[in-house]
């Protein structure tokens, strides 16, 4: 059998037809149907997810709020003196006395030790306006029992820039405590549950897109596959040819027999069919390896990277996966080296791209033009499409998350919004707009490699 180019369409249809003959036939075909509804029920119980995601993002946003509102501070302002002129409530209530009773006091009377009072008298004799931040002081409240606090002051002037006096803000130490542990738990869960988003969309992605991976790795897989074949046929001729050989055959019989099984153009072919199957099986290795790095949780390893191939890879999955009506138009240089994390940028591009053909599914010759170039040390995509452009009222809002125009069940709003942040945490901007020849023009900018 001749070594086919892993190219080659008849090499392909004859492989897949001899792999189908060989592992059942339709018997196969209505498994991958049985894979695909499989992966589509996955499709909408990542729907599911991303909603009660969403659900559980909007509970943290407003527990935040709760815990921002429900913080009061303790209010003293004074004189140059220290004679306090005016509290608010949240001392008083503090402290267990009336505010009335706490006017005209001086402030070093509030102060439990001997530290905190020193402290708060080499502040107001010092009279440069310095201010102090975050120190803790120890406050006498009415049953004689000390306050932790954490107090600010700041100097206080009047209209021609005198010091008039400072104005002391401050709250309890354990509240302080118990307000930061609150926010960074909450700040926990947000970051938790914006991580669950990120993959459960990209998952969504790679479901959507699983038929054009499996038309990618169908070429070398075919490849190797034919590829083996033909060497399992030449196996059986050498072991024909070895056997004569061992069986003390004479000198005639062994070249009729050499002549008769092609001995010499087979070991000639060998070398071929041999780089063959090694050139497949690095094909299929680079593809499943740029699965694991799209689809890898929280992948956040920096790397360099060629934006080129990662253009060209997510326009041959998204095109594949689409049934390749979208015409892509690539006007893009030999190289555009980034460092950065390849499968986050993939996302992002895949993203760009299918959203190009939802944009032209209703037009009857959808195109998409990809041009990049090199603008002061910045690689520059162009997404260039056919499709009626984006709404005016809808540009402020393309990039915020949840907005969508798709209908319910065929678009979560997340996309845009992921790809934004994935960007802008590369150094780089993503921005929309409508071209001036019709269509809208997705603009990806992103630093070069130093």
């Amino acid at each position: 059998m001749k070594k086919r180019r892993k190219d080659s369409p008849a090499a392909t249809c004859d492989d897949i037809a001899a792999f189908a003959g060989a592992t059942g036939g339709e018997d196969v075909w209505l498994d991958v149907i049985r894979k695909m509804d499989e992966v589509y029920n996955d499709l909408l119980q990542y729907e599911v997810a991303l909603e009660d995601k969403n659900a559980a993002l909007e509970d943290s946003q407003q527990f935040i709020s709760s815990v921002l509102t429900s913080m009061s501070d303790m209010l003293i302002v004074c004189n140059r003196a220290g004679v306090i002129e005016d509290v608010n409530p949240a001392l008083a209530s503090m402290l267990g006395m009336e505010a009335a009773a706490l006017r005209n006091r001086l402030v070093f009377d509030l102060f439990a030790d001997d530290e905190s009072r020193e402290h708060a008298t080499q502040l107001f004799a010092e009279q440069r306006g310095t201010q102090l931040e975050d120190c803790e002081m120890r406050l006498k409240a009415a049953n004689g029992s000390a306050i932790p606090v954490s107090m600010n002051c700041t100097p206080r002037y009047n209209g021609v820039g005198k010091m008039r006096g400072f104005v002391i803000t401050g709250r309890p130490v354990g509240e302080l405590r118990r307000a930061y542990q609150a926010l960074r738990r909450a700040h926990e869960d947000l970051k938790t549950t914006q991580q669950q988003l990120v993959q459960s969309e990209k998952m969504a992605s790679l479901g959507r897109l699983v038929a054009g991976v499996a038309h990618e790795l169908n070429n070398p897989i075919s490849f190797v596959y034919g590829n083996a074949v033909a060497m399992k046929r030449y196996a059986e001729r050498l072991r024909r040819y070895l056997g004569a050989v061992h069986g003390g055959a004479d000198a005639t019989e062994l070249d009729a027999l050499r002549g008769e099984l092609r001995i010499d153009r087979l070991l000639a072919d060998l070398p071929a069919l041999i780089d063959g199957m090694l050139e497949g099986a690095e094909r299929t290795r680079d593809i499943v390896d740029a699965l694991k790095r799209f689809s890898a949780r929280g992948g956040s390893e920096r790397e360099r990277f060629d934006l080129v191939e990662v253009v060209d890879r997510a326009v041959r999955w998204v095109g594949k996966g689409g049934g390749g009506r979208l015409e892509v138009r690539r006007d893009l240089p030999a190289s555009l080296p980034l460092d950065g994390v390849p499968g986050q940028i993939q996302q992002v591009v895949m993203n760009l791209v299918q959203n190009a053909a939802d944009a032209t599914a209703a037009v009857d010759a959808p195109r998409l033009e990809i041009a990049g170039r090199v603008e002061n040390g910045r690689a520059v995509i162009d997404f260039h499409d056919n499709g009626p452009g984006i709404p005016p009222e809808n540009l402020p809002r393309l990039f915020d998350p949840f907005f969508t125009t798709k209908p319910v069940g065929q678009g979560t709003g997340l996309g845009l919004a992921i790809s934004y942040g994935i960007v802008e945490r590369h150094g780089g901007e993503l921005s929309a707009a409508n071209h001036q020849r019709g269509g809208a023009l997705f603009r990806l900018v992103l630093p070069l490699e130093p």
